[in-house]
């Protein structure tokens, strides 16, 4: 099956019965229910620019297996022509969605094919998880679904020592192992585009300290969203049924972050990855390369958020008239420094990729995770002059309703500004507040903070892959110099 299309995206969601609950009622049809299906036509429109004749080689590849023509998100790159198509690809994604949608499917499509090349990795576990993965990667890819998943444990406590503490009844487990498959139970978060996805793939990125070389908690599978005994629990939805013009990000960008209930759910042996090797699961992201293109995807998305966000703000200081003063150049320069330091790291992860274990050309570790820790304080400060450079313009701006009611001659003689309509100033500082103020606003800031993990534990990675030793040795070889003049 070739690359699908927006229309086979959503007859494919309308097929498959799920179980989502929503506001305290289950939804029948995630496709139309108000608070989800925009979220969906806007994953729809990324499917659907794979058939664009303009973008077809930009967006699909050969398939190696079928000779269709299948999304190049799934490919594995080989040089570094690969690695920068799929860069372009992502990017082309990242900008339609304005970089709003984190979880698009090209973030967990990366993750699949790095673990698909390496098979013989999953394998250590038992030689038919090693299949497993591979089988998998390849009936995504051929068949072009879509995957949320779902990383982290609910936990009750945590220690002094930071631990996790795990718990049966609360973490998901391996309750037993059947003839048909694992069945597990308990809580995951956070499914973020849970209710809009094909599948779900649970993993954990680590089990923290654990020193048990074998745990009921360490797991990697994924299965279908309608599989029975799989419930999904959305938070309120930031899509308030308003008008583009109203909230133009809301209206469009809706991705929805879920908890996920596992209520005995039945995993069948073909589609499990790790079974309870901690070692194995602990070491994945790292030993499979699977970070590092996570890392290029997010930077596409890093790159196509700061790229629109520097946009409004030089709109707003135009239509406000105050871009010439020094306030406002010294805060949109620190806009573009961020979109610029953005654009460098992923065009060097990109220019010094390498070709790893597993025969794949993987982008270069360093500037790819940089994107991920700068962006966790760069974002917030971003809001921030955005929030600075509006003001108070950011309560002047009535509703669309507004320009059709009786004080319509008001609102376009005194919100107009010399350079912009009343109308066209509204508009622009919606779609500012969409960013800055509103409820969707403020879950993007609090996403980008925390989606890559806390702070302390990305600093953390980033010491870990540093090649520290090139610059001690200078160092070492500046204090081995002669100190006579």
């Amino acid at each position: 099956m070739p690359a699908r299309t927006g229309g086979e995206y959503l007859k494919g969601l309308q097929a498959q019965e799920r179980e989502v609950w929503l506001r305290g009622e289950r939804v029948k049809d995630v496709t139309t229910h108000p608070g989800l299906r925009n979220g969906a036509l806007a994953i729809a429109s990324l499917y659907d620019m794979q058939h664009d004749p303009q973008l077809r080689d930009e967006m699909t590849y050969v398939s190696p297996t079928s000779s269709d023509r299948v999304g190049l998100s799934f490919i594995n790159p080989r040089t570094h022509e690969d690695v920068a198509r799929r860069g372009k690809m992502m990017l082309n994604w990242a900008r339609t969605t304005c970089g709003m949608m984190g979880r698009s499917p090209d973030f967990m499509n990366v993750t699949f094919a790095a673990w698909g090349a390496a098979a013989d990795y999953f394998a250590r576990g038992r030689s038919q998880f090693g299949q497993n993965i591979k089988r998998y990667y390849e009936y995504i890819r051929e068949n072009d679904l879509t995957l949320t998943h779902s990383l982290i444990n609910l936990q009750r406590s945590r220690d002094v020592s930071g631990m996790f503490n795990l718990k049966e009844g609360t973490a998901l487990r391996i309750v037993r192992e059947t003839d048909a498959g694992v069945v597990v139970s308990g809580a995951r978060v956070l499914a973020t585009l849970g209710p809009i996805s094909d599948e779900i793939a649970v993993y954990s990125p680590r089990l923290a300290r654990h020193t048990d070389p074998h745990s009921p908690f360490a797991l990697n599978f994924a299965i279908p969203c309608g599989t029975p005994g799989l419930k999904f629990l959305c938070r309120e939805s930031f899509d308030l049924g308003r008008s583009r013009f109203d909230h133009p990000l809301g209206s469009r960008f809706e991705e929805m972050d879920c908890v996920v209930f596992f209520d005995d759910v039945l995993v069948p042996w073909e589609r499990v990855f790790v079974l309870g090797d901690v070692e194995i699961l602990n070491d994945t992201a790292f030993a499979t390369h699977s970070m590092t293109h996570t890392a290029h995807q997010g930077a596409a998305k890093n790159l196509a958020k700061c790229e629109f966000v520097l946009g409004v703000a030089l709109l707003m200081t135009e239509t406000l008239g105050n871009a010439h003063l020094p306030h406002a150049e010294e805060r949109i320069g620190e806009l573009i420094m961020y979109t610029e330091l953005m654009k460098a790291c992923m065009r060097a992860a990109e220019a010094d990729a390498k070709l790893d274990q597993w025969g794949v050309m993987c982008p270069a570790g360093m500037p790819a995770e940089v994107t991920r820790n700068l962006f966790m304080t760069a974002y917030p400060r971003m809001v921030e002059i955005l929030q600075l450079l509006g003001s108070s313009s950011f309560m002047i701006i009535p509703s669309e309703a507004d320009f059709s009611g009786p004080l319509k001659p008001e609102i376009e003689q005194y919100l107009a500004t010399d350079s912009t309509s009343a109308r066209e100033r509204v508009k622009l500082f919606r779609l500012a507040w969409d960013i800055a103020g509103s409820a969707f606003g403020s879950r993007q800031v609090l996403y980008e903070r925390f989606f890559a993990s806390d702070p302390l534990t990305r600093a953390r990675v980033l010491k870990t892959v540093f090649p520290a030793k090139e610059v001690t040795d200078r160092v070492r070889e500046f204090l081995a110099r002669s100190d006579e003049a």
